[in-house]
C-alpha cells in the first residue's frame, strides 16, 4: 500500500496553492475537485465571443496574492481595477486613499443635512486605512524567504513587526457590526444604508471600512479572473501534482489515514489538507474508526455545532451582452462599480413574504434600493469581448433561503426573469443607452452557486457573520492555528478556515498548511 505524502480536498485557490507549494518541494501530491473546474469562485466562462467572471470580480493583492506568484516564478499580467461609487447620478471615481476625501464631499452632497455626521464617519474611515495600510504595508513574510535576505528581516520586516503588533490590537477592538457601529455617529438610517448596505450582515465595522484600502488594491488579469488559478493550476501539474477533477470525497478514515471518493477509489496519505466547506469535513469522517475516544467526542461535537450555523450571503448575477462599446460605459464610470440607484435604502425593506405576489412586491423594493456591483471585463482588457460590444456582470447579495422557497413554490424561471427586468430598470439610470441595446441576458442564483461549488448556503466567503459563534479563527495574529483540526496529520485551508475570509485568506492558508506538512514531512 503506497501513501501519498499529502492528499489535498478541494480545488479552489487554497487547495491549489497547497498542492503548488508541496509539489514545488518535491512531495508526492494528488489534489481532488468535486465539480469538472479548478479555481472554485475564482473562475471565468466563454458565452459566444464574450468571456464573464463567474465569480470573483477583482483580486486584491493584500500583500500576499503577488509575492505568492514571485516566489513561485508564475507571471501573469495584471491592471489595476479601478472603482467608482455612485448614487443616483452621483459618481466618484477612487485614486488612492485621498478619494477620501472626495468621499466625503460626495456624501455631504447627497445628505446636506447630516454634514456633521457625514465628517465624524470620514474621521473613522480614515483612521481604519491608516491601520490597514499598516497591516498589508510589505509583502507578507509567509512568502519571502528570510534566511537568504537577512536585511529585509532587519530593515522592514522587524521594523513592520512591531507597528503591526500595536495595529492588530486596535482592529481587534473595532469587531461591533457596522450597522450599530456607524449608529454611534448618525440616526439617518438613509446615510447609514448608503454606506454600509453592500457589505455582509453583521460585517465588523474595521472590516467594513476597510474598504478604501481593499478598492484600492483591486487588480485584475489580463485574460479573466481564470488567470489566477489556471497558473497555478499549470505550475502544480508541472511540478508532479496528480489532478483530479469530477472526484468528490466521501469519507476520511482518520486511523487507517485514508479517504475514500464517490467512484469506490481509496487513496492513503501521509497528510491531508481539507481545503473546503468545513461542514462536510467533520460529516464525512467515519467517528466509528476513530479510538481515541477524546477526539471522537471532539469532531462529534464540531458536527453538531456546525449543523445549523450558516454561510455568508450569496448573490444573484445578471450576465448582460450590450451592443455599445466598452468606451461608452468607461465615460460614464469604471470598470468596477457599486451603484446604489436610491438614496432610500434597504433598511425598510424587509421579507416577510410567503406567497407569490407578495414575494416579487419584496423583490421590486429590493433590488430598487439595494446597491448592484457591476463589472465590465472589456474595459480591463479589450479581448473579452467582440470589437464595438461590451459583456456586464451585474451582483447583488441574495437570500439562499428565498431562493430555495421560490424553487420549491415552482417559479425559478419566472423569478431569474423578472429579477433581470428590475435590474435592468436600475442599471438605464446610470447607462440609459443599453435599453435598447440588450443583446442576450442571463443569470444565476446562489441555488447556482451552491451547486458549481458545494459551499454550504451558496456562500461566497466562508461563515456568516450572523452567525451566534464563528467556529473558526477570527484574530489575524491567530491566523496560524487556524489551519489546524483535532485530527492528527489533517490540516485546513481556504475560506471555511478562518474569518473574514477571500482569496487572499485561502491563499495564506493554503500555504501555511503546505509549509507545516512539507516541515512535519522531513
Amino acid at each position: 500500500m503506497e501513501r501519498i505524502d499529502s492528499i489535498v480536498v478541494g480545488g479552489g485557490m487554497a487547495g491549489l496553492t497547497a498542492s503548488s507549494y508541496l509539489a514545488n518541494a518535491g512531495k508526492s501530491v494528488a489534489l481532488f475537485e468535486k465539480i469538472y473546474y479548478f479555481g472554485g469562485l475564482v473562475n471565468s466562462f466563454k458565452r459566444g465571443e464574450f468571456t464573464f467572471d463567474g465569480g470573483l470580480r477583482s483580486i486584491e493583492n493584500s500583500g500576499i496574492i503577488f509575492p505568492m506568484l514571485k516566489q513561485l516564478g508564475i507571471e501573469i499580467e495584471f491592471v489595476k481595477s479601478h472603482v467608482s461609487l455612485v448614487v443616483g447620478t452621483s459618481v466618484l471615481r477612487l485614486s488612492g486613499n485621498e478619494s477620501i476625501d472626495q468621499y466625503q464631499d460626495f456624501l455631504i452632497k447627497e445628505f446636506p443635512e447630516d454634514k456633521a455626521d457625514v465628517i465624524r464617519i470620514i474621521q473613522e474611515i480614515k483612521k481604519i486605512t491608516k491601520y490597514m495600510d499598516v497591516l498589508y504595508g510589505i509583502d507578507n513574510p509567509v512568502f519571502m524567504d528570510l534566511k537568504s535576505n537577512p536585511a529585509y528581516l532587519m530593515k522592514v520586516l522587524l521594523p513592520w513587526l512591531f507597528r503591526f503588533l500595536m495595529t492588530i490590537r486596535k482592529i481587534e477592538k473595532l469587531n461591533e457590526p457596522i450597522y450599530p457601529y456607524l449608529s454611534r455617529f448618525t440616526s439617518n438610517q438613509k446615510l447609514i444604508d448608503n454606506i454600509a448596505q453592500h457589505f455582509f450582515k453583521d460585517t465588523p465595522s474595521s472590516f467594513a471600512l476597510s474598504y478604501f484600502s481593499l478598492y484600492n488594491d483591486y487588480n485584475y488579469p489580463m485574460g479573466g479572473t481564470e488567470m489566477l488559478p489556471n497558473k497555478l493550476r499549470d505550475f502544480a501539474e508541472e511540478k508532479g501534482a496528480q489532478l483530479h477533477l469530477k472526484t468528490a470525497i466521501v469519507k476520511l478514515d482518520p486511523e487507517e489515514k485514508y479517504v475514500e471518493d464517490n467512484h469506490g477509489n481509496k487513496y492513503y496519505y501521509k497528510k491531508l489538507i481539507w481545503a473546503c466547506d468545513l461542514k462536510t469535513l467533520y460529516k464525512i469522517i467515519d467517528t466509528d474508526q476513530v479510538r481515541d475516544q477524546k477526539i471522537k467526542e471532539i469532531v462529534l461535537k464540531r458536527r453538531e455545532e456546525m449543523k445549523d450555523l450558516v454561510g455568508a450571503e450569496s448573490v444573484f448575477t445578471s450576465y448582460i451582452t450590450v451592443n455599445k462599446p466598452p468606451e461608452y460605459f468607461g465615460n460614464i464610470a469604471t470598470e468596477h462599480v457599486f451603484f446604489t440607484p436610491s438614496k432610500v435604502g434597504l433598511s425598510n425593506v424587509k421579507c416577510t413574504a410567503e406567497d407569490k405576489p407578495a414575494i416579487k412586491a419584496y423583490l421590486k423594493d429590493y433590488v430598487q434600493y439595494n446597491t448592484l456591483e457591476i463589472s465590465i471585463p472589456a474595459l480591463r482588457d479589450l479581448s473579452l469581448a467582440p470589437e464595438g460590444e461590451t459583456g456586464i456582470e451585474i451582483s447583488l447579495l441574495f437570500d439562499y433561503k428565498l431562493t430555495k422557497k421560490i424553487v420549491e413554490q415552482g417559479w425559478k424561471k419566472e423569478f431569474k426573469h423578472y429579477m433581470e427586468e428590475l435590474i435592468n430598470e436600475q442599471m438605464i439610470k446610470l447607462y440609459p443607452e443599453i435599453e435598447n441595446n440588450i443583446i442576450k441576458q442571463f443569470s444565476s442564483t446562489p441555488l447556482t452557486v451552491e451547486r458549481y461549488t458545494s459551499n454550504t448556503d451558496g456562500a461566497i466567503v466562508g461563515w456568516s457573520f450572523a452567525n451566534p459563534v464563528i467556529p473558526v479563527v477570527h484574530k489575524f495574529r491567530e491566523v496560524a492555528k487556524s489551519i489546524n483540526t483535532p485530527i492528527k496529520d489533517v490540516f485546513k485551508a481556504g475560506q471555511w478556515t478562518y474569518s473574514p475570509a477571500g482569496v487572499p485568506i485561502a491563499i495564506l492558508t493554503g500555504k501555511m498548511a503546505a509549509d507545516k506538512v512539507i516541515k512535519e514531512l522531513k
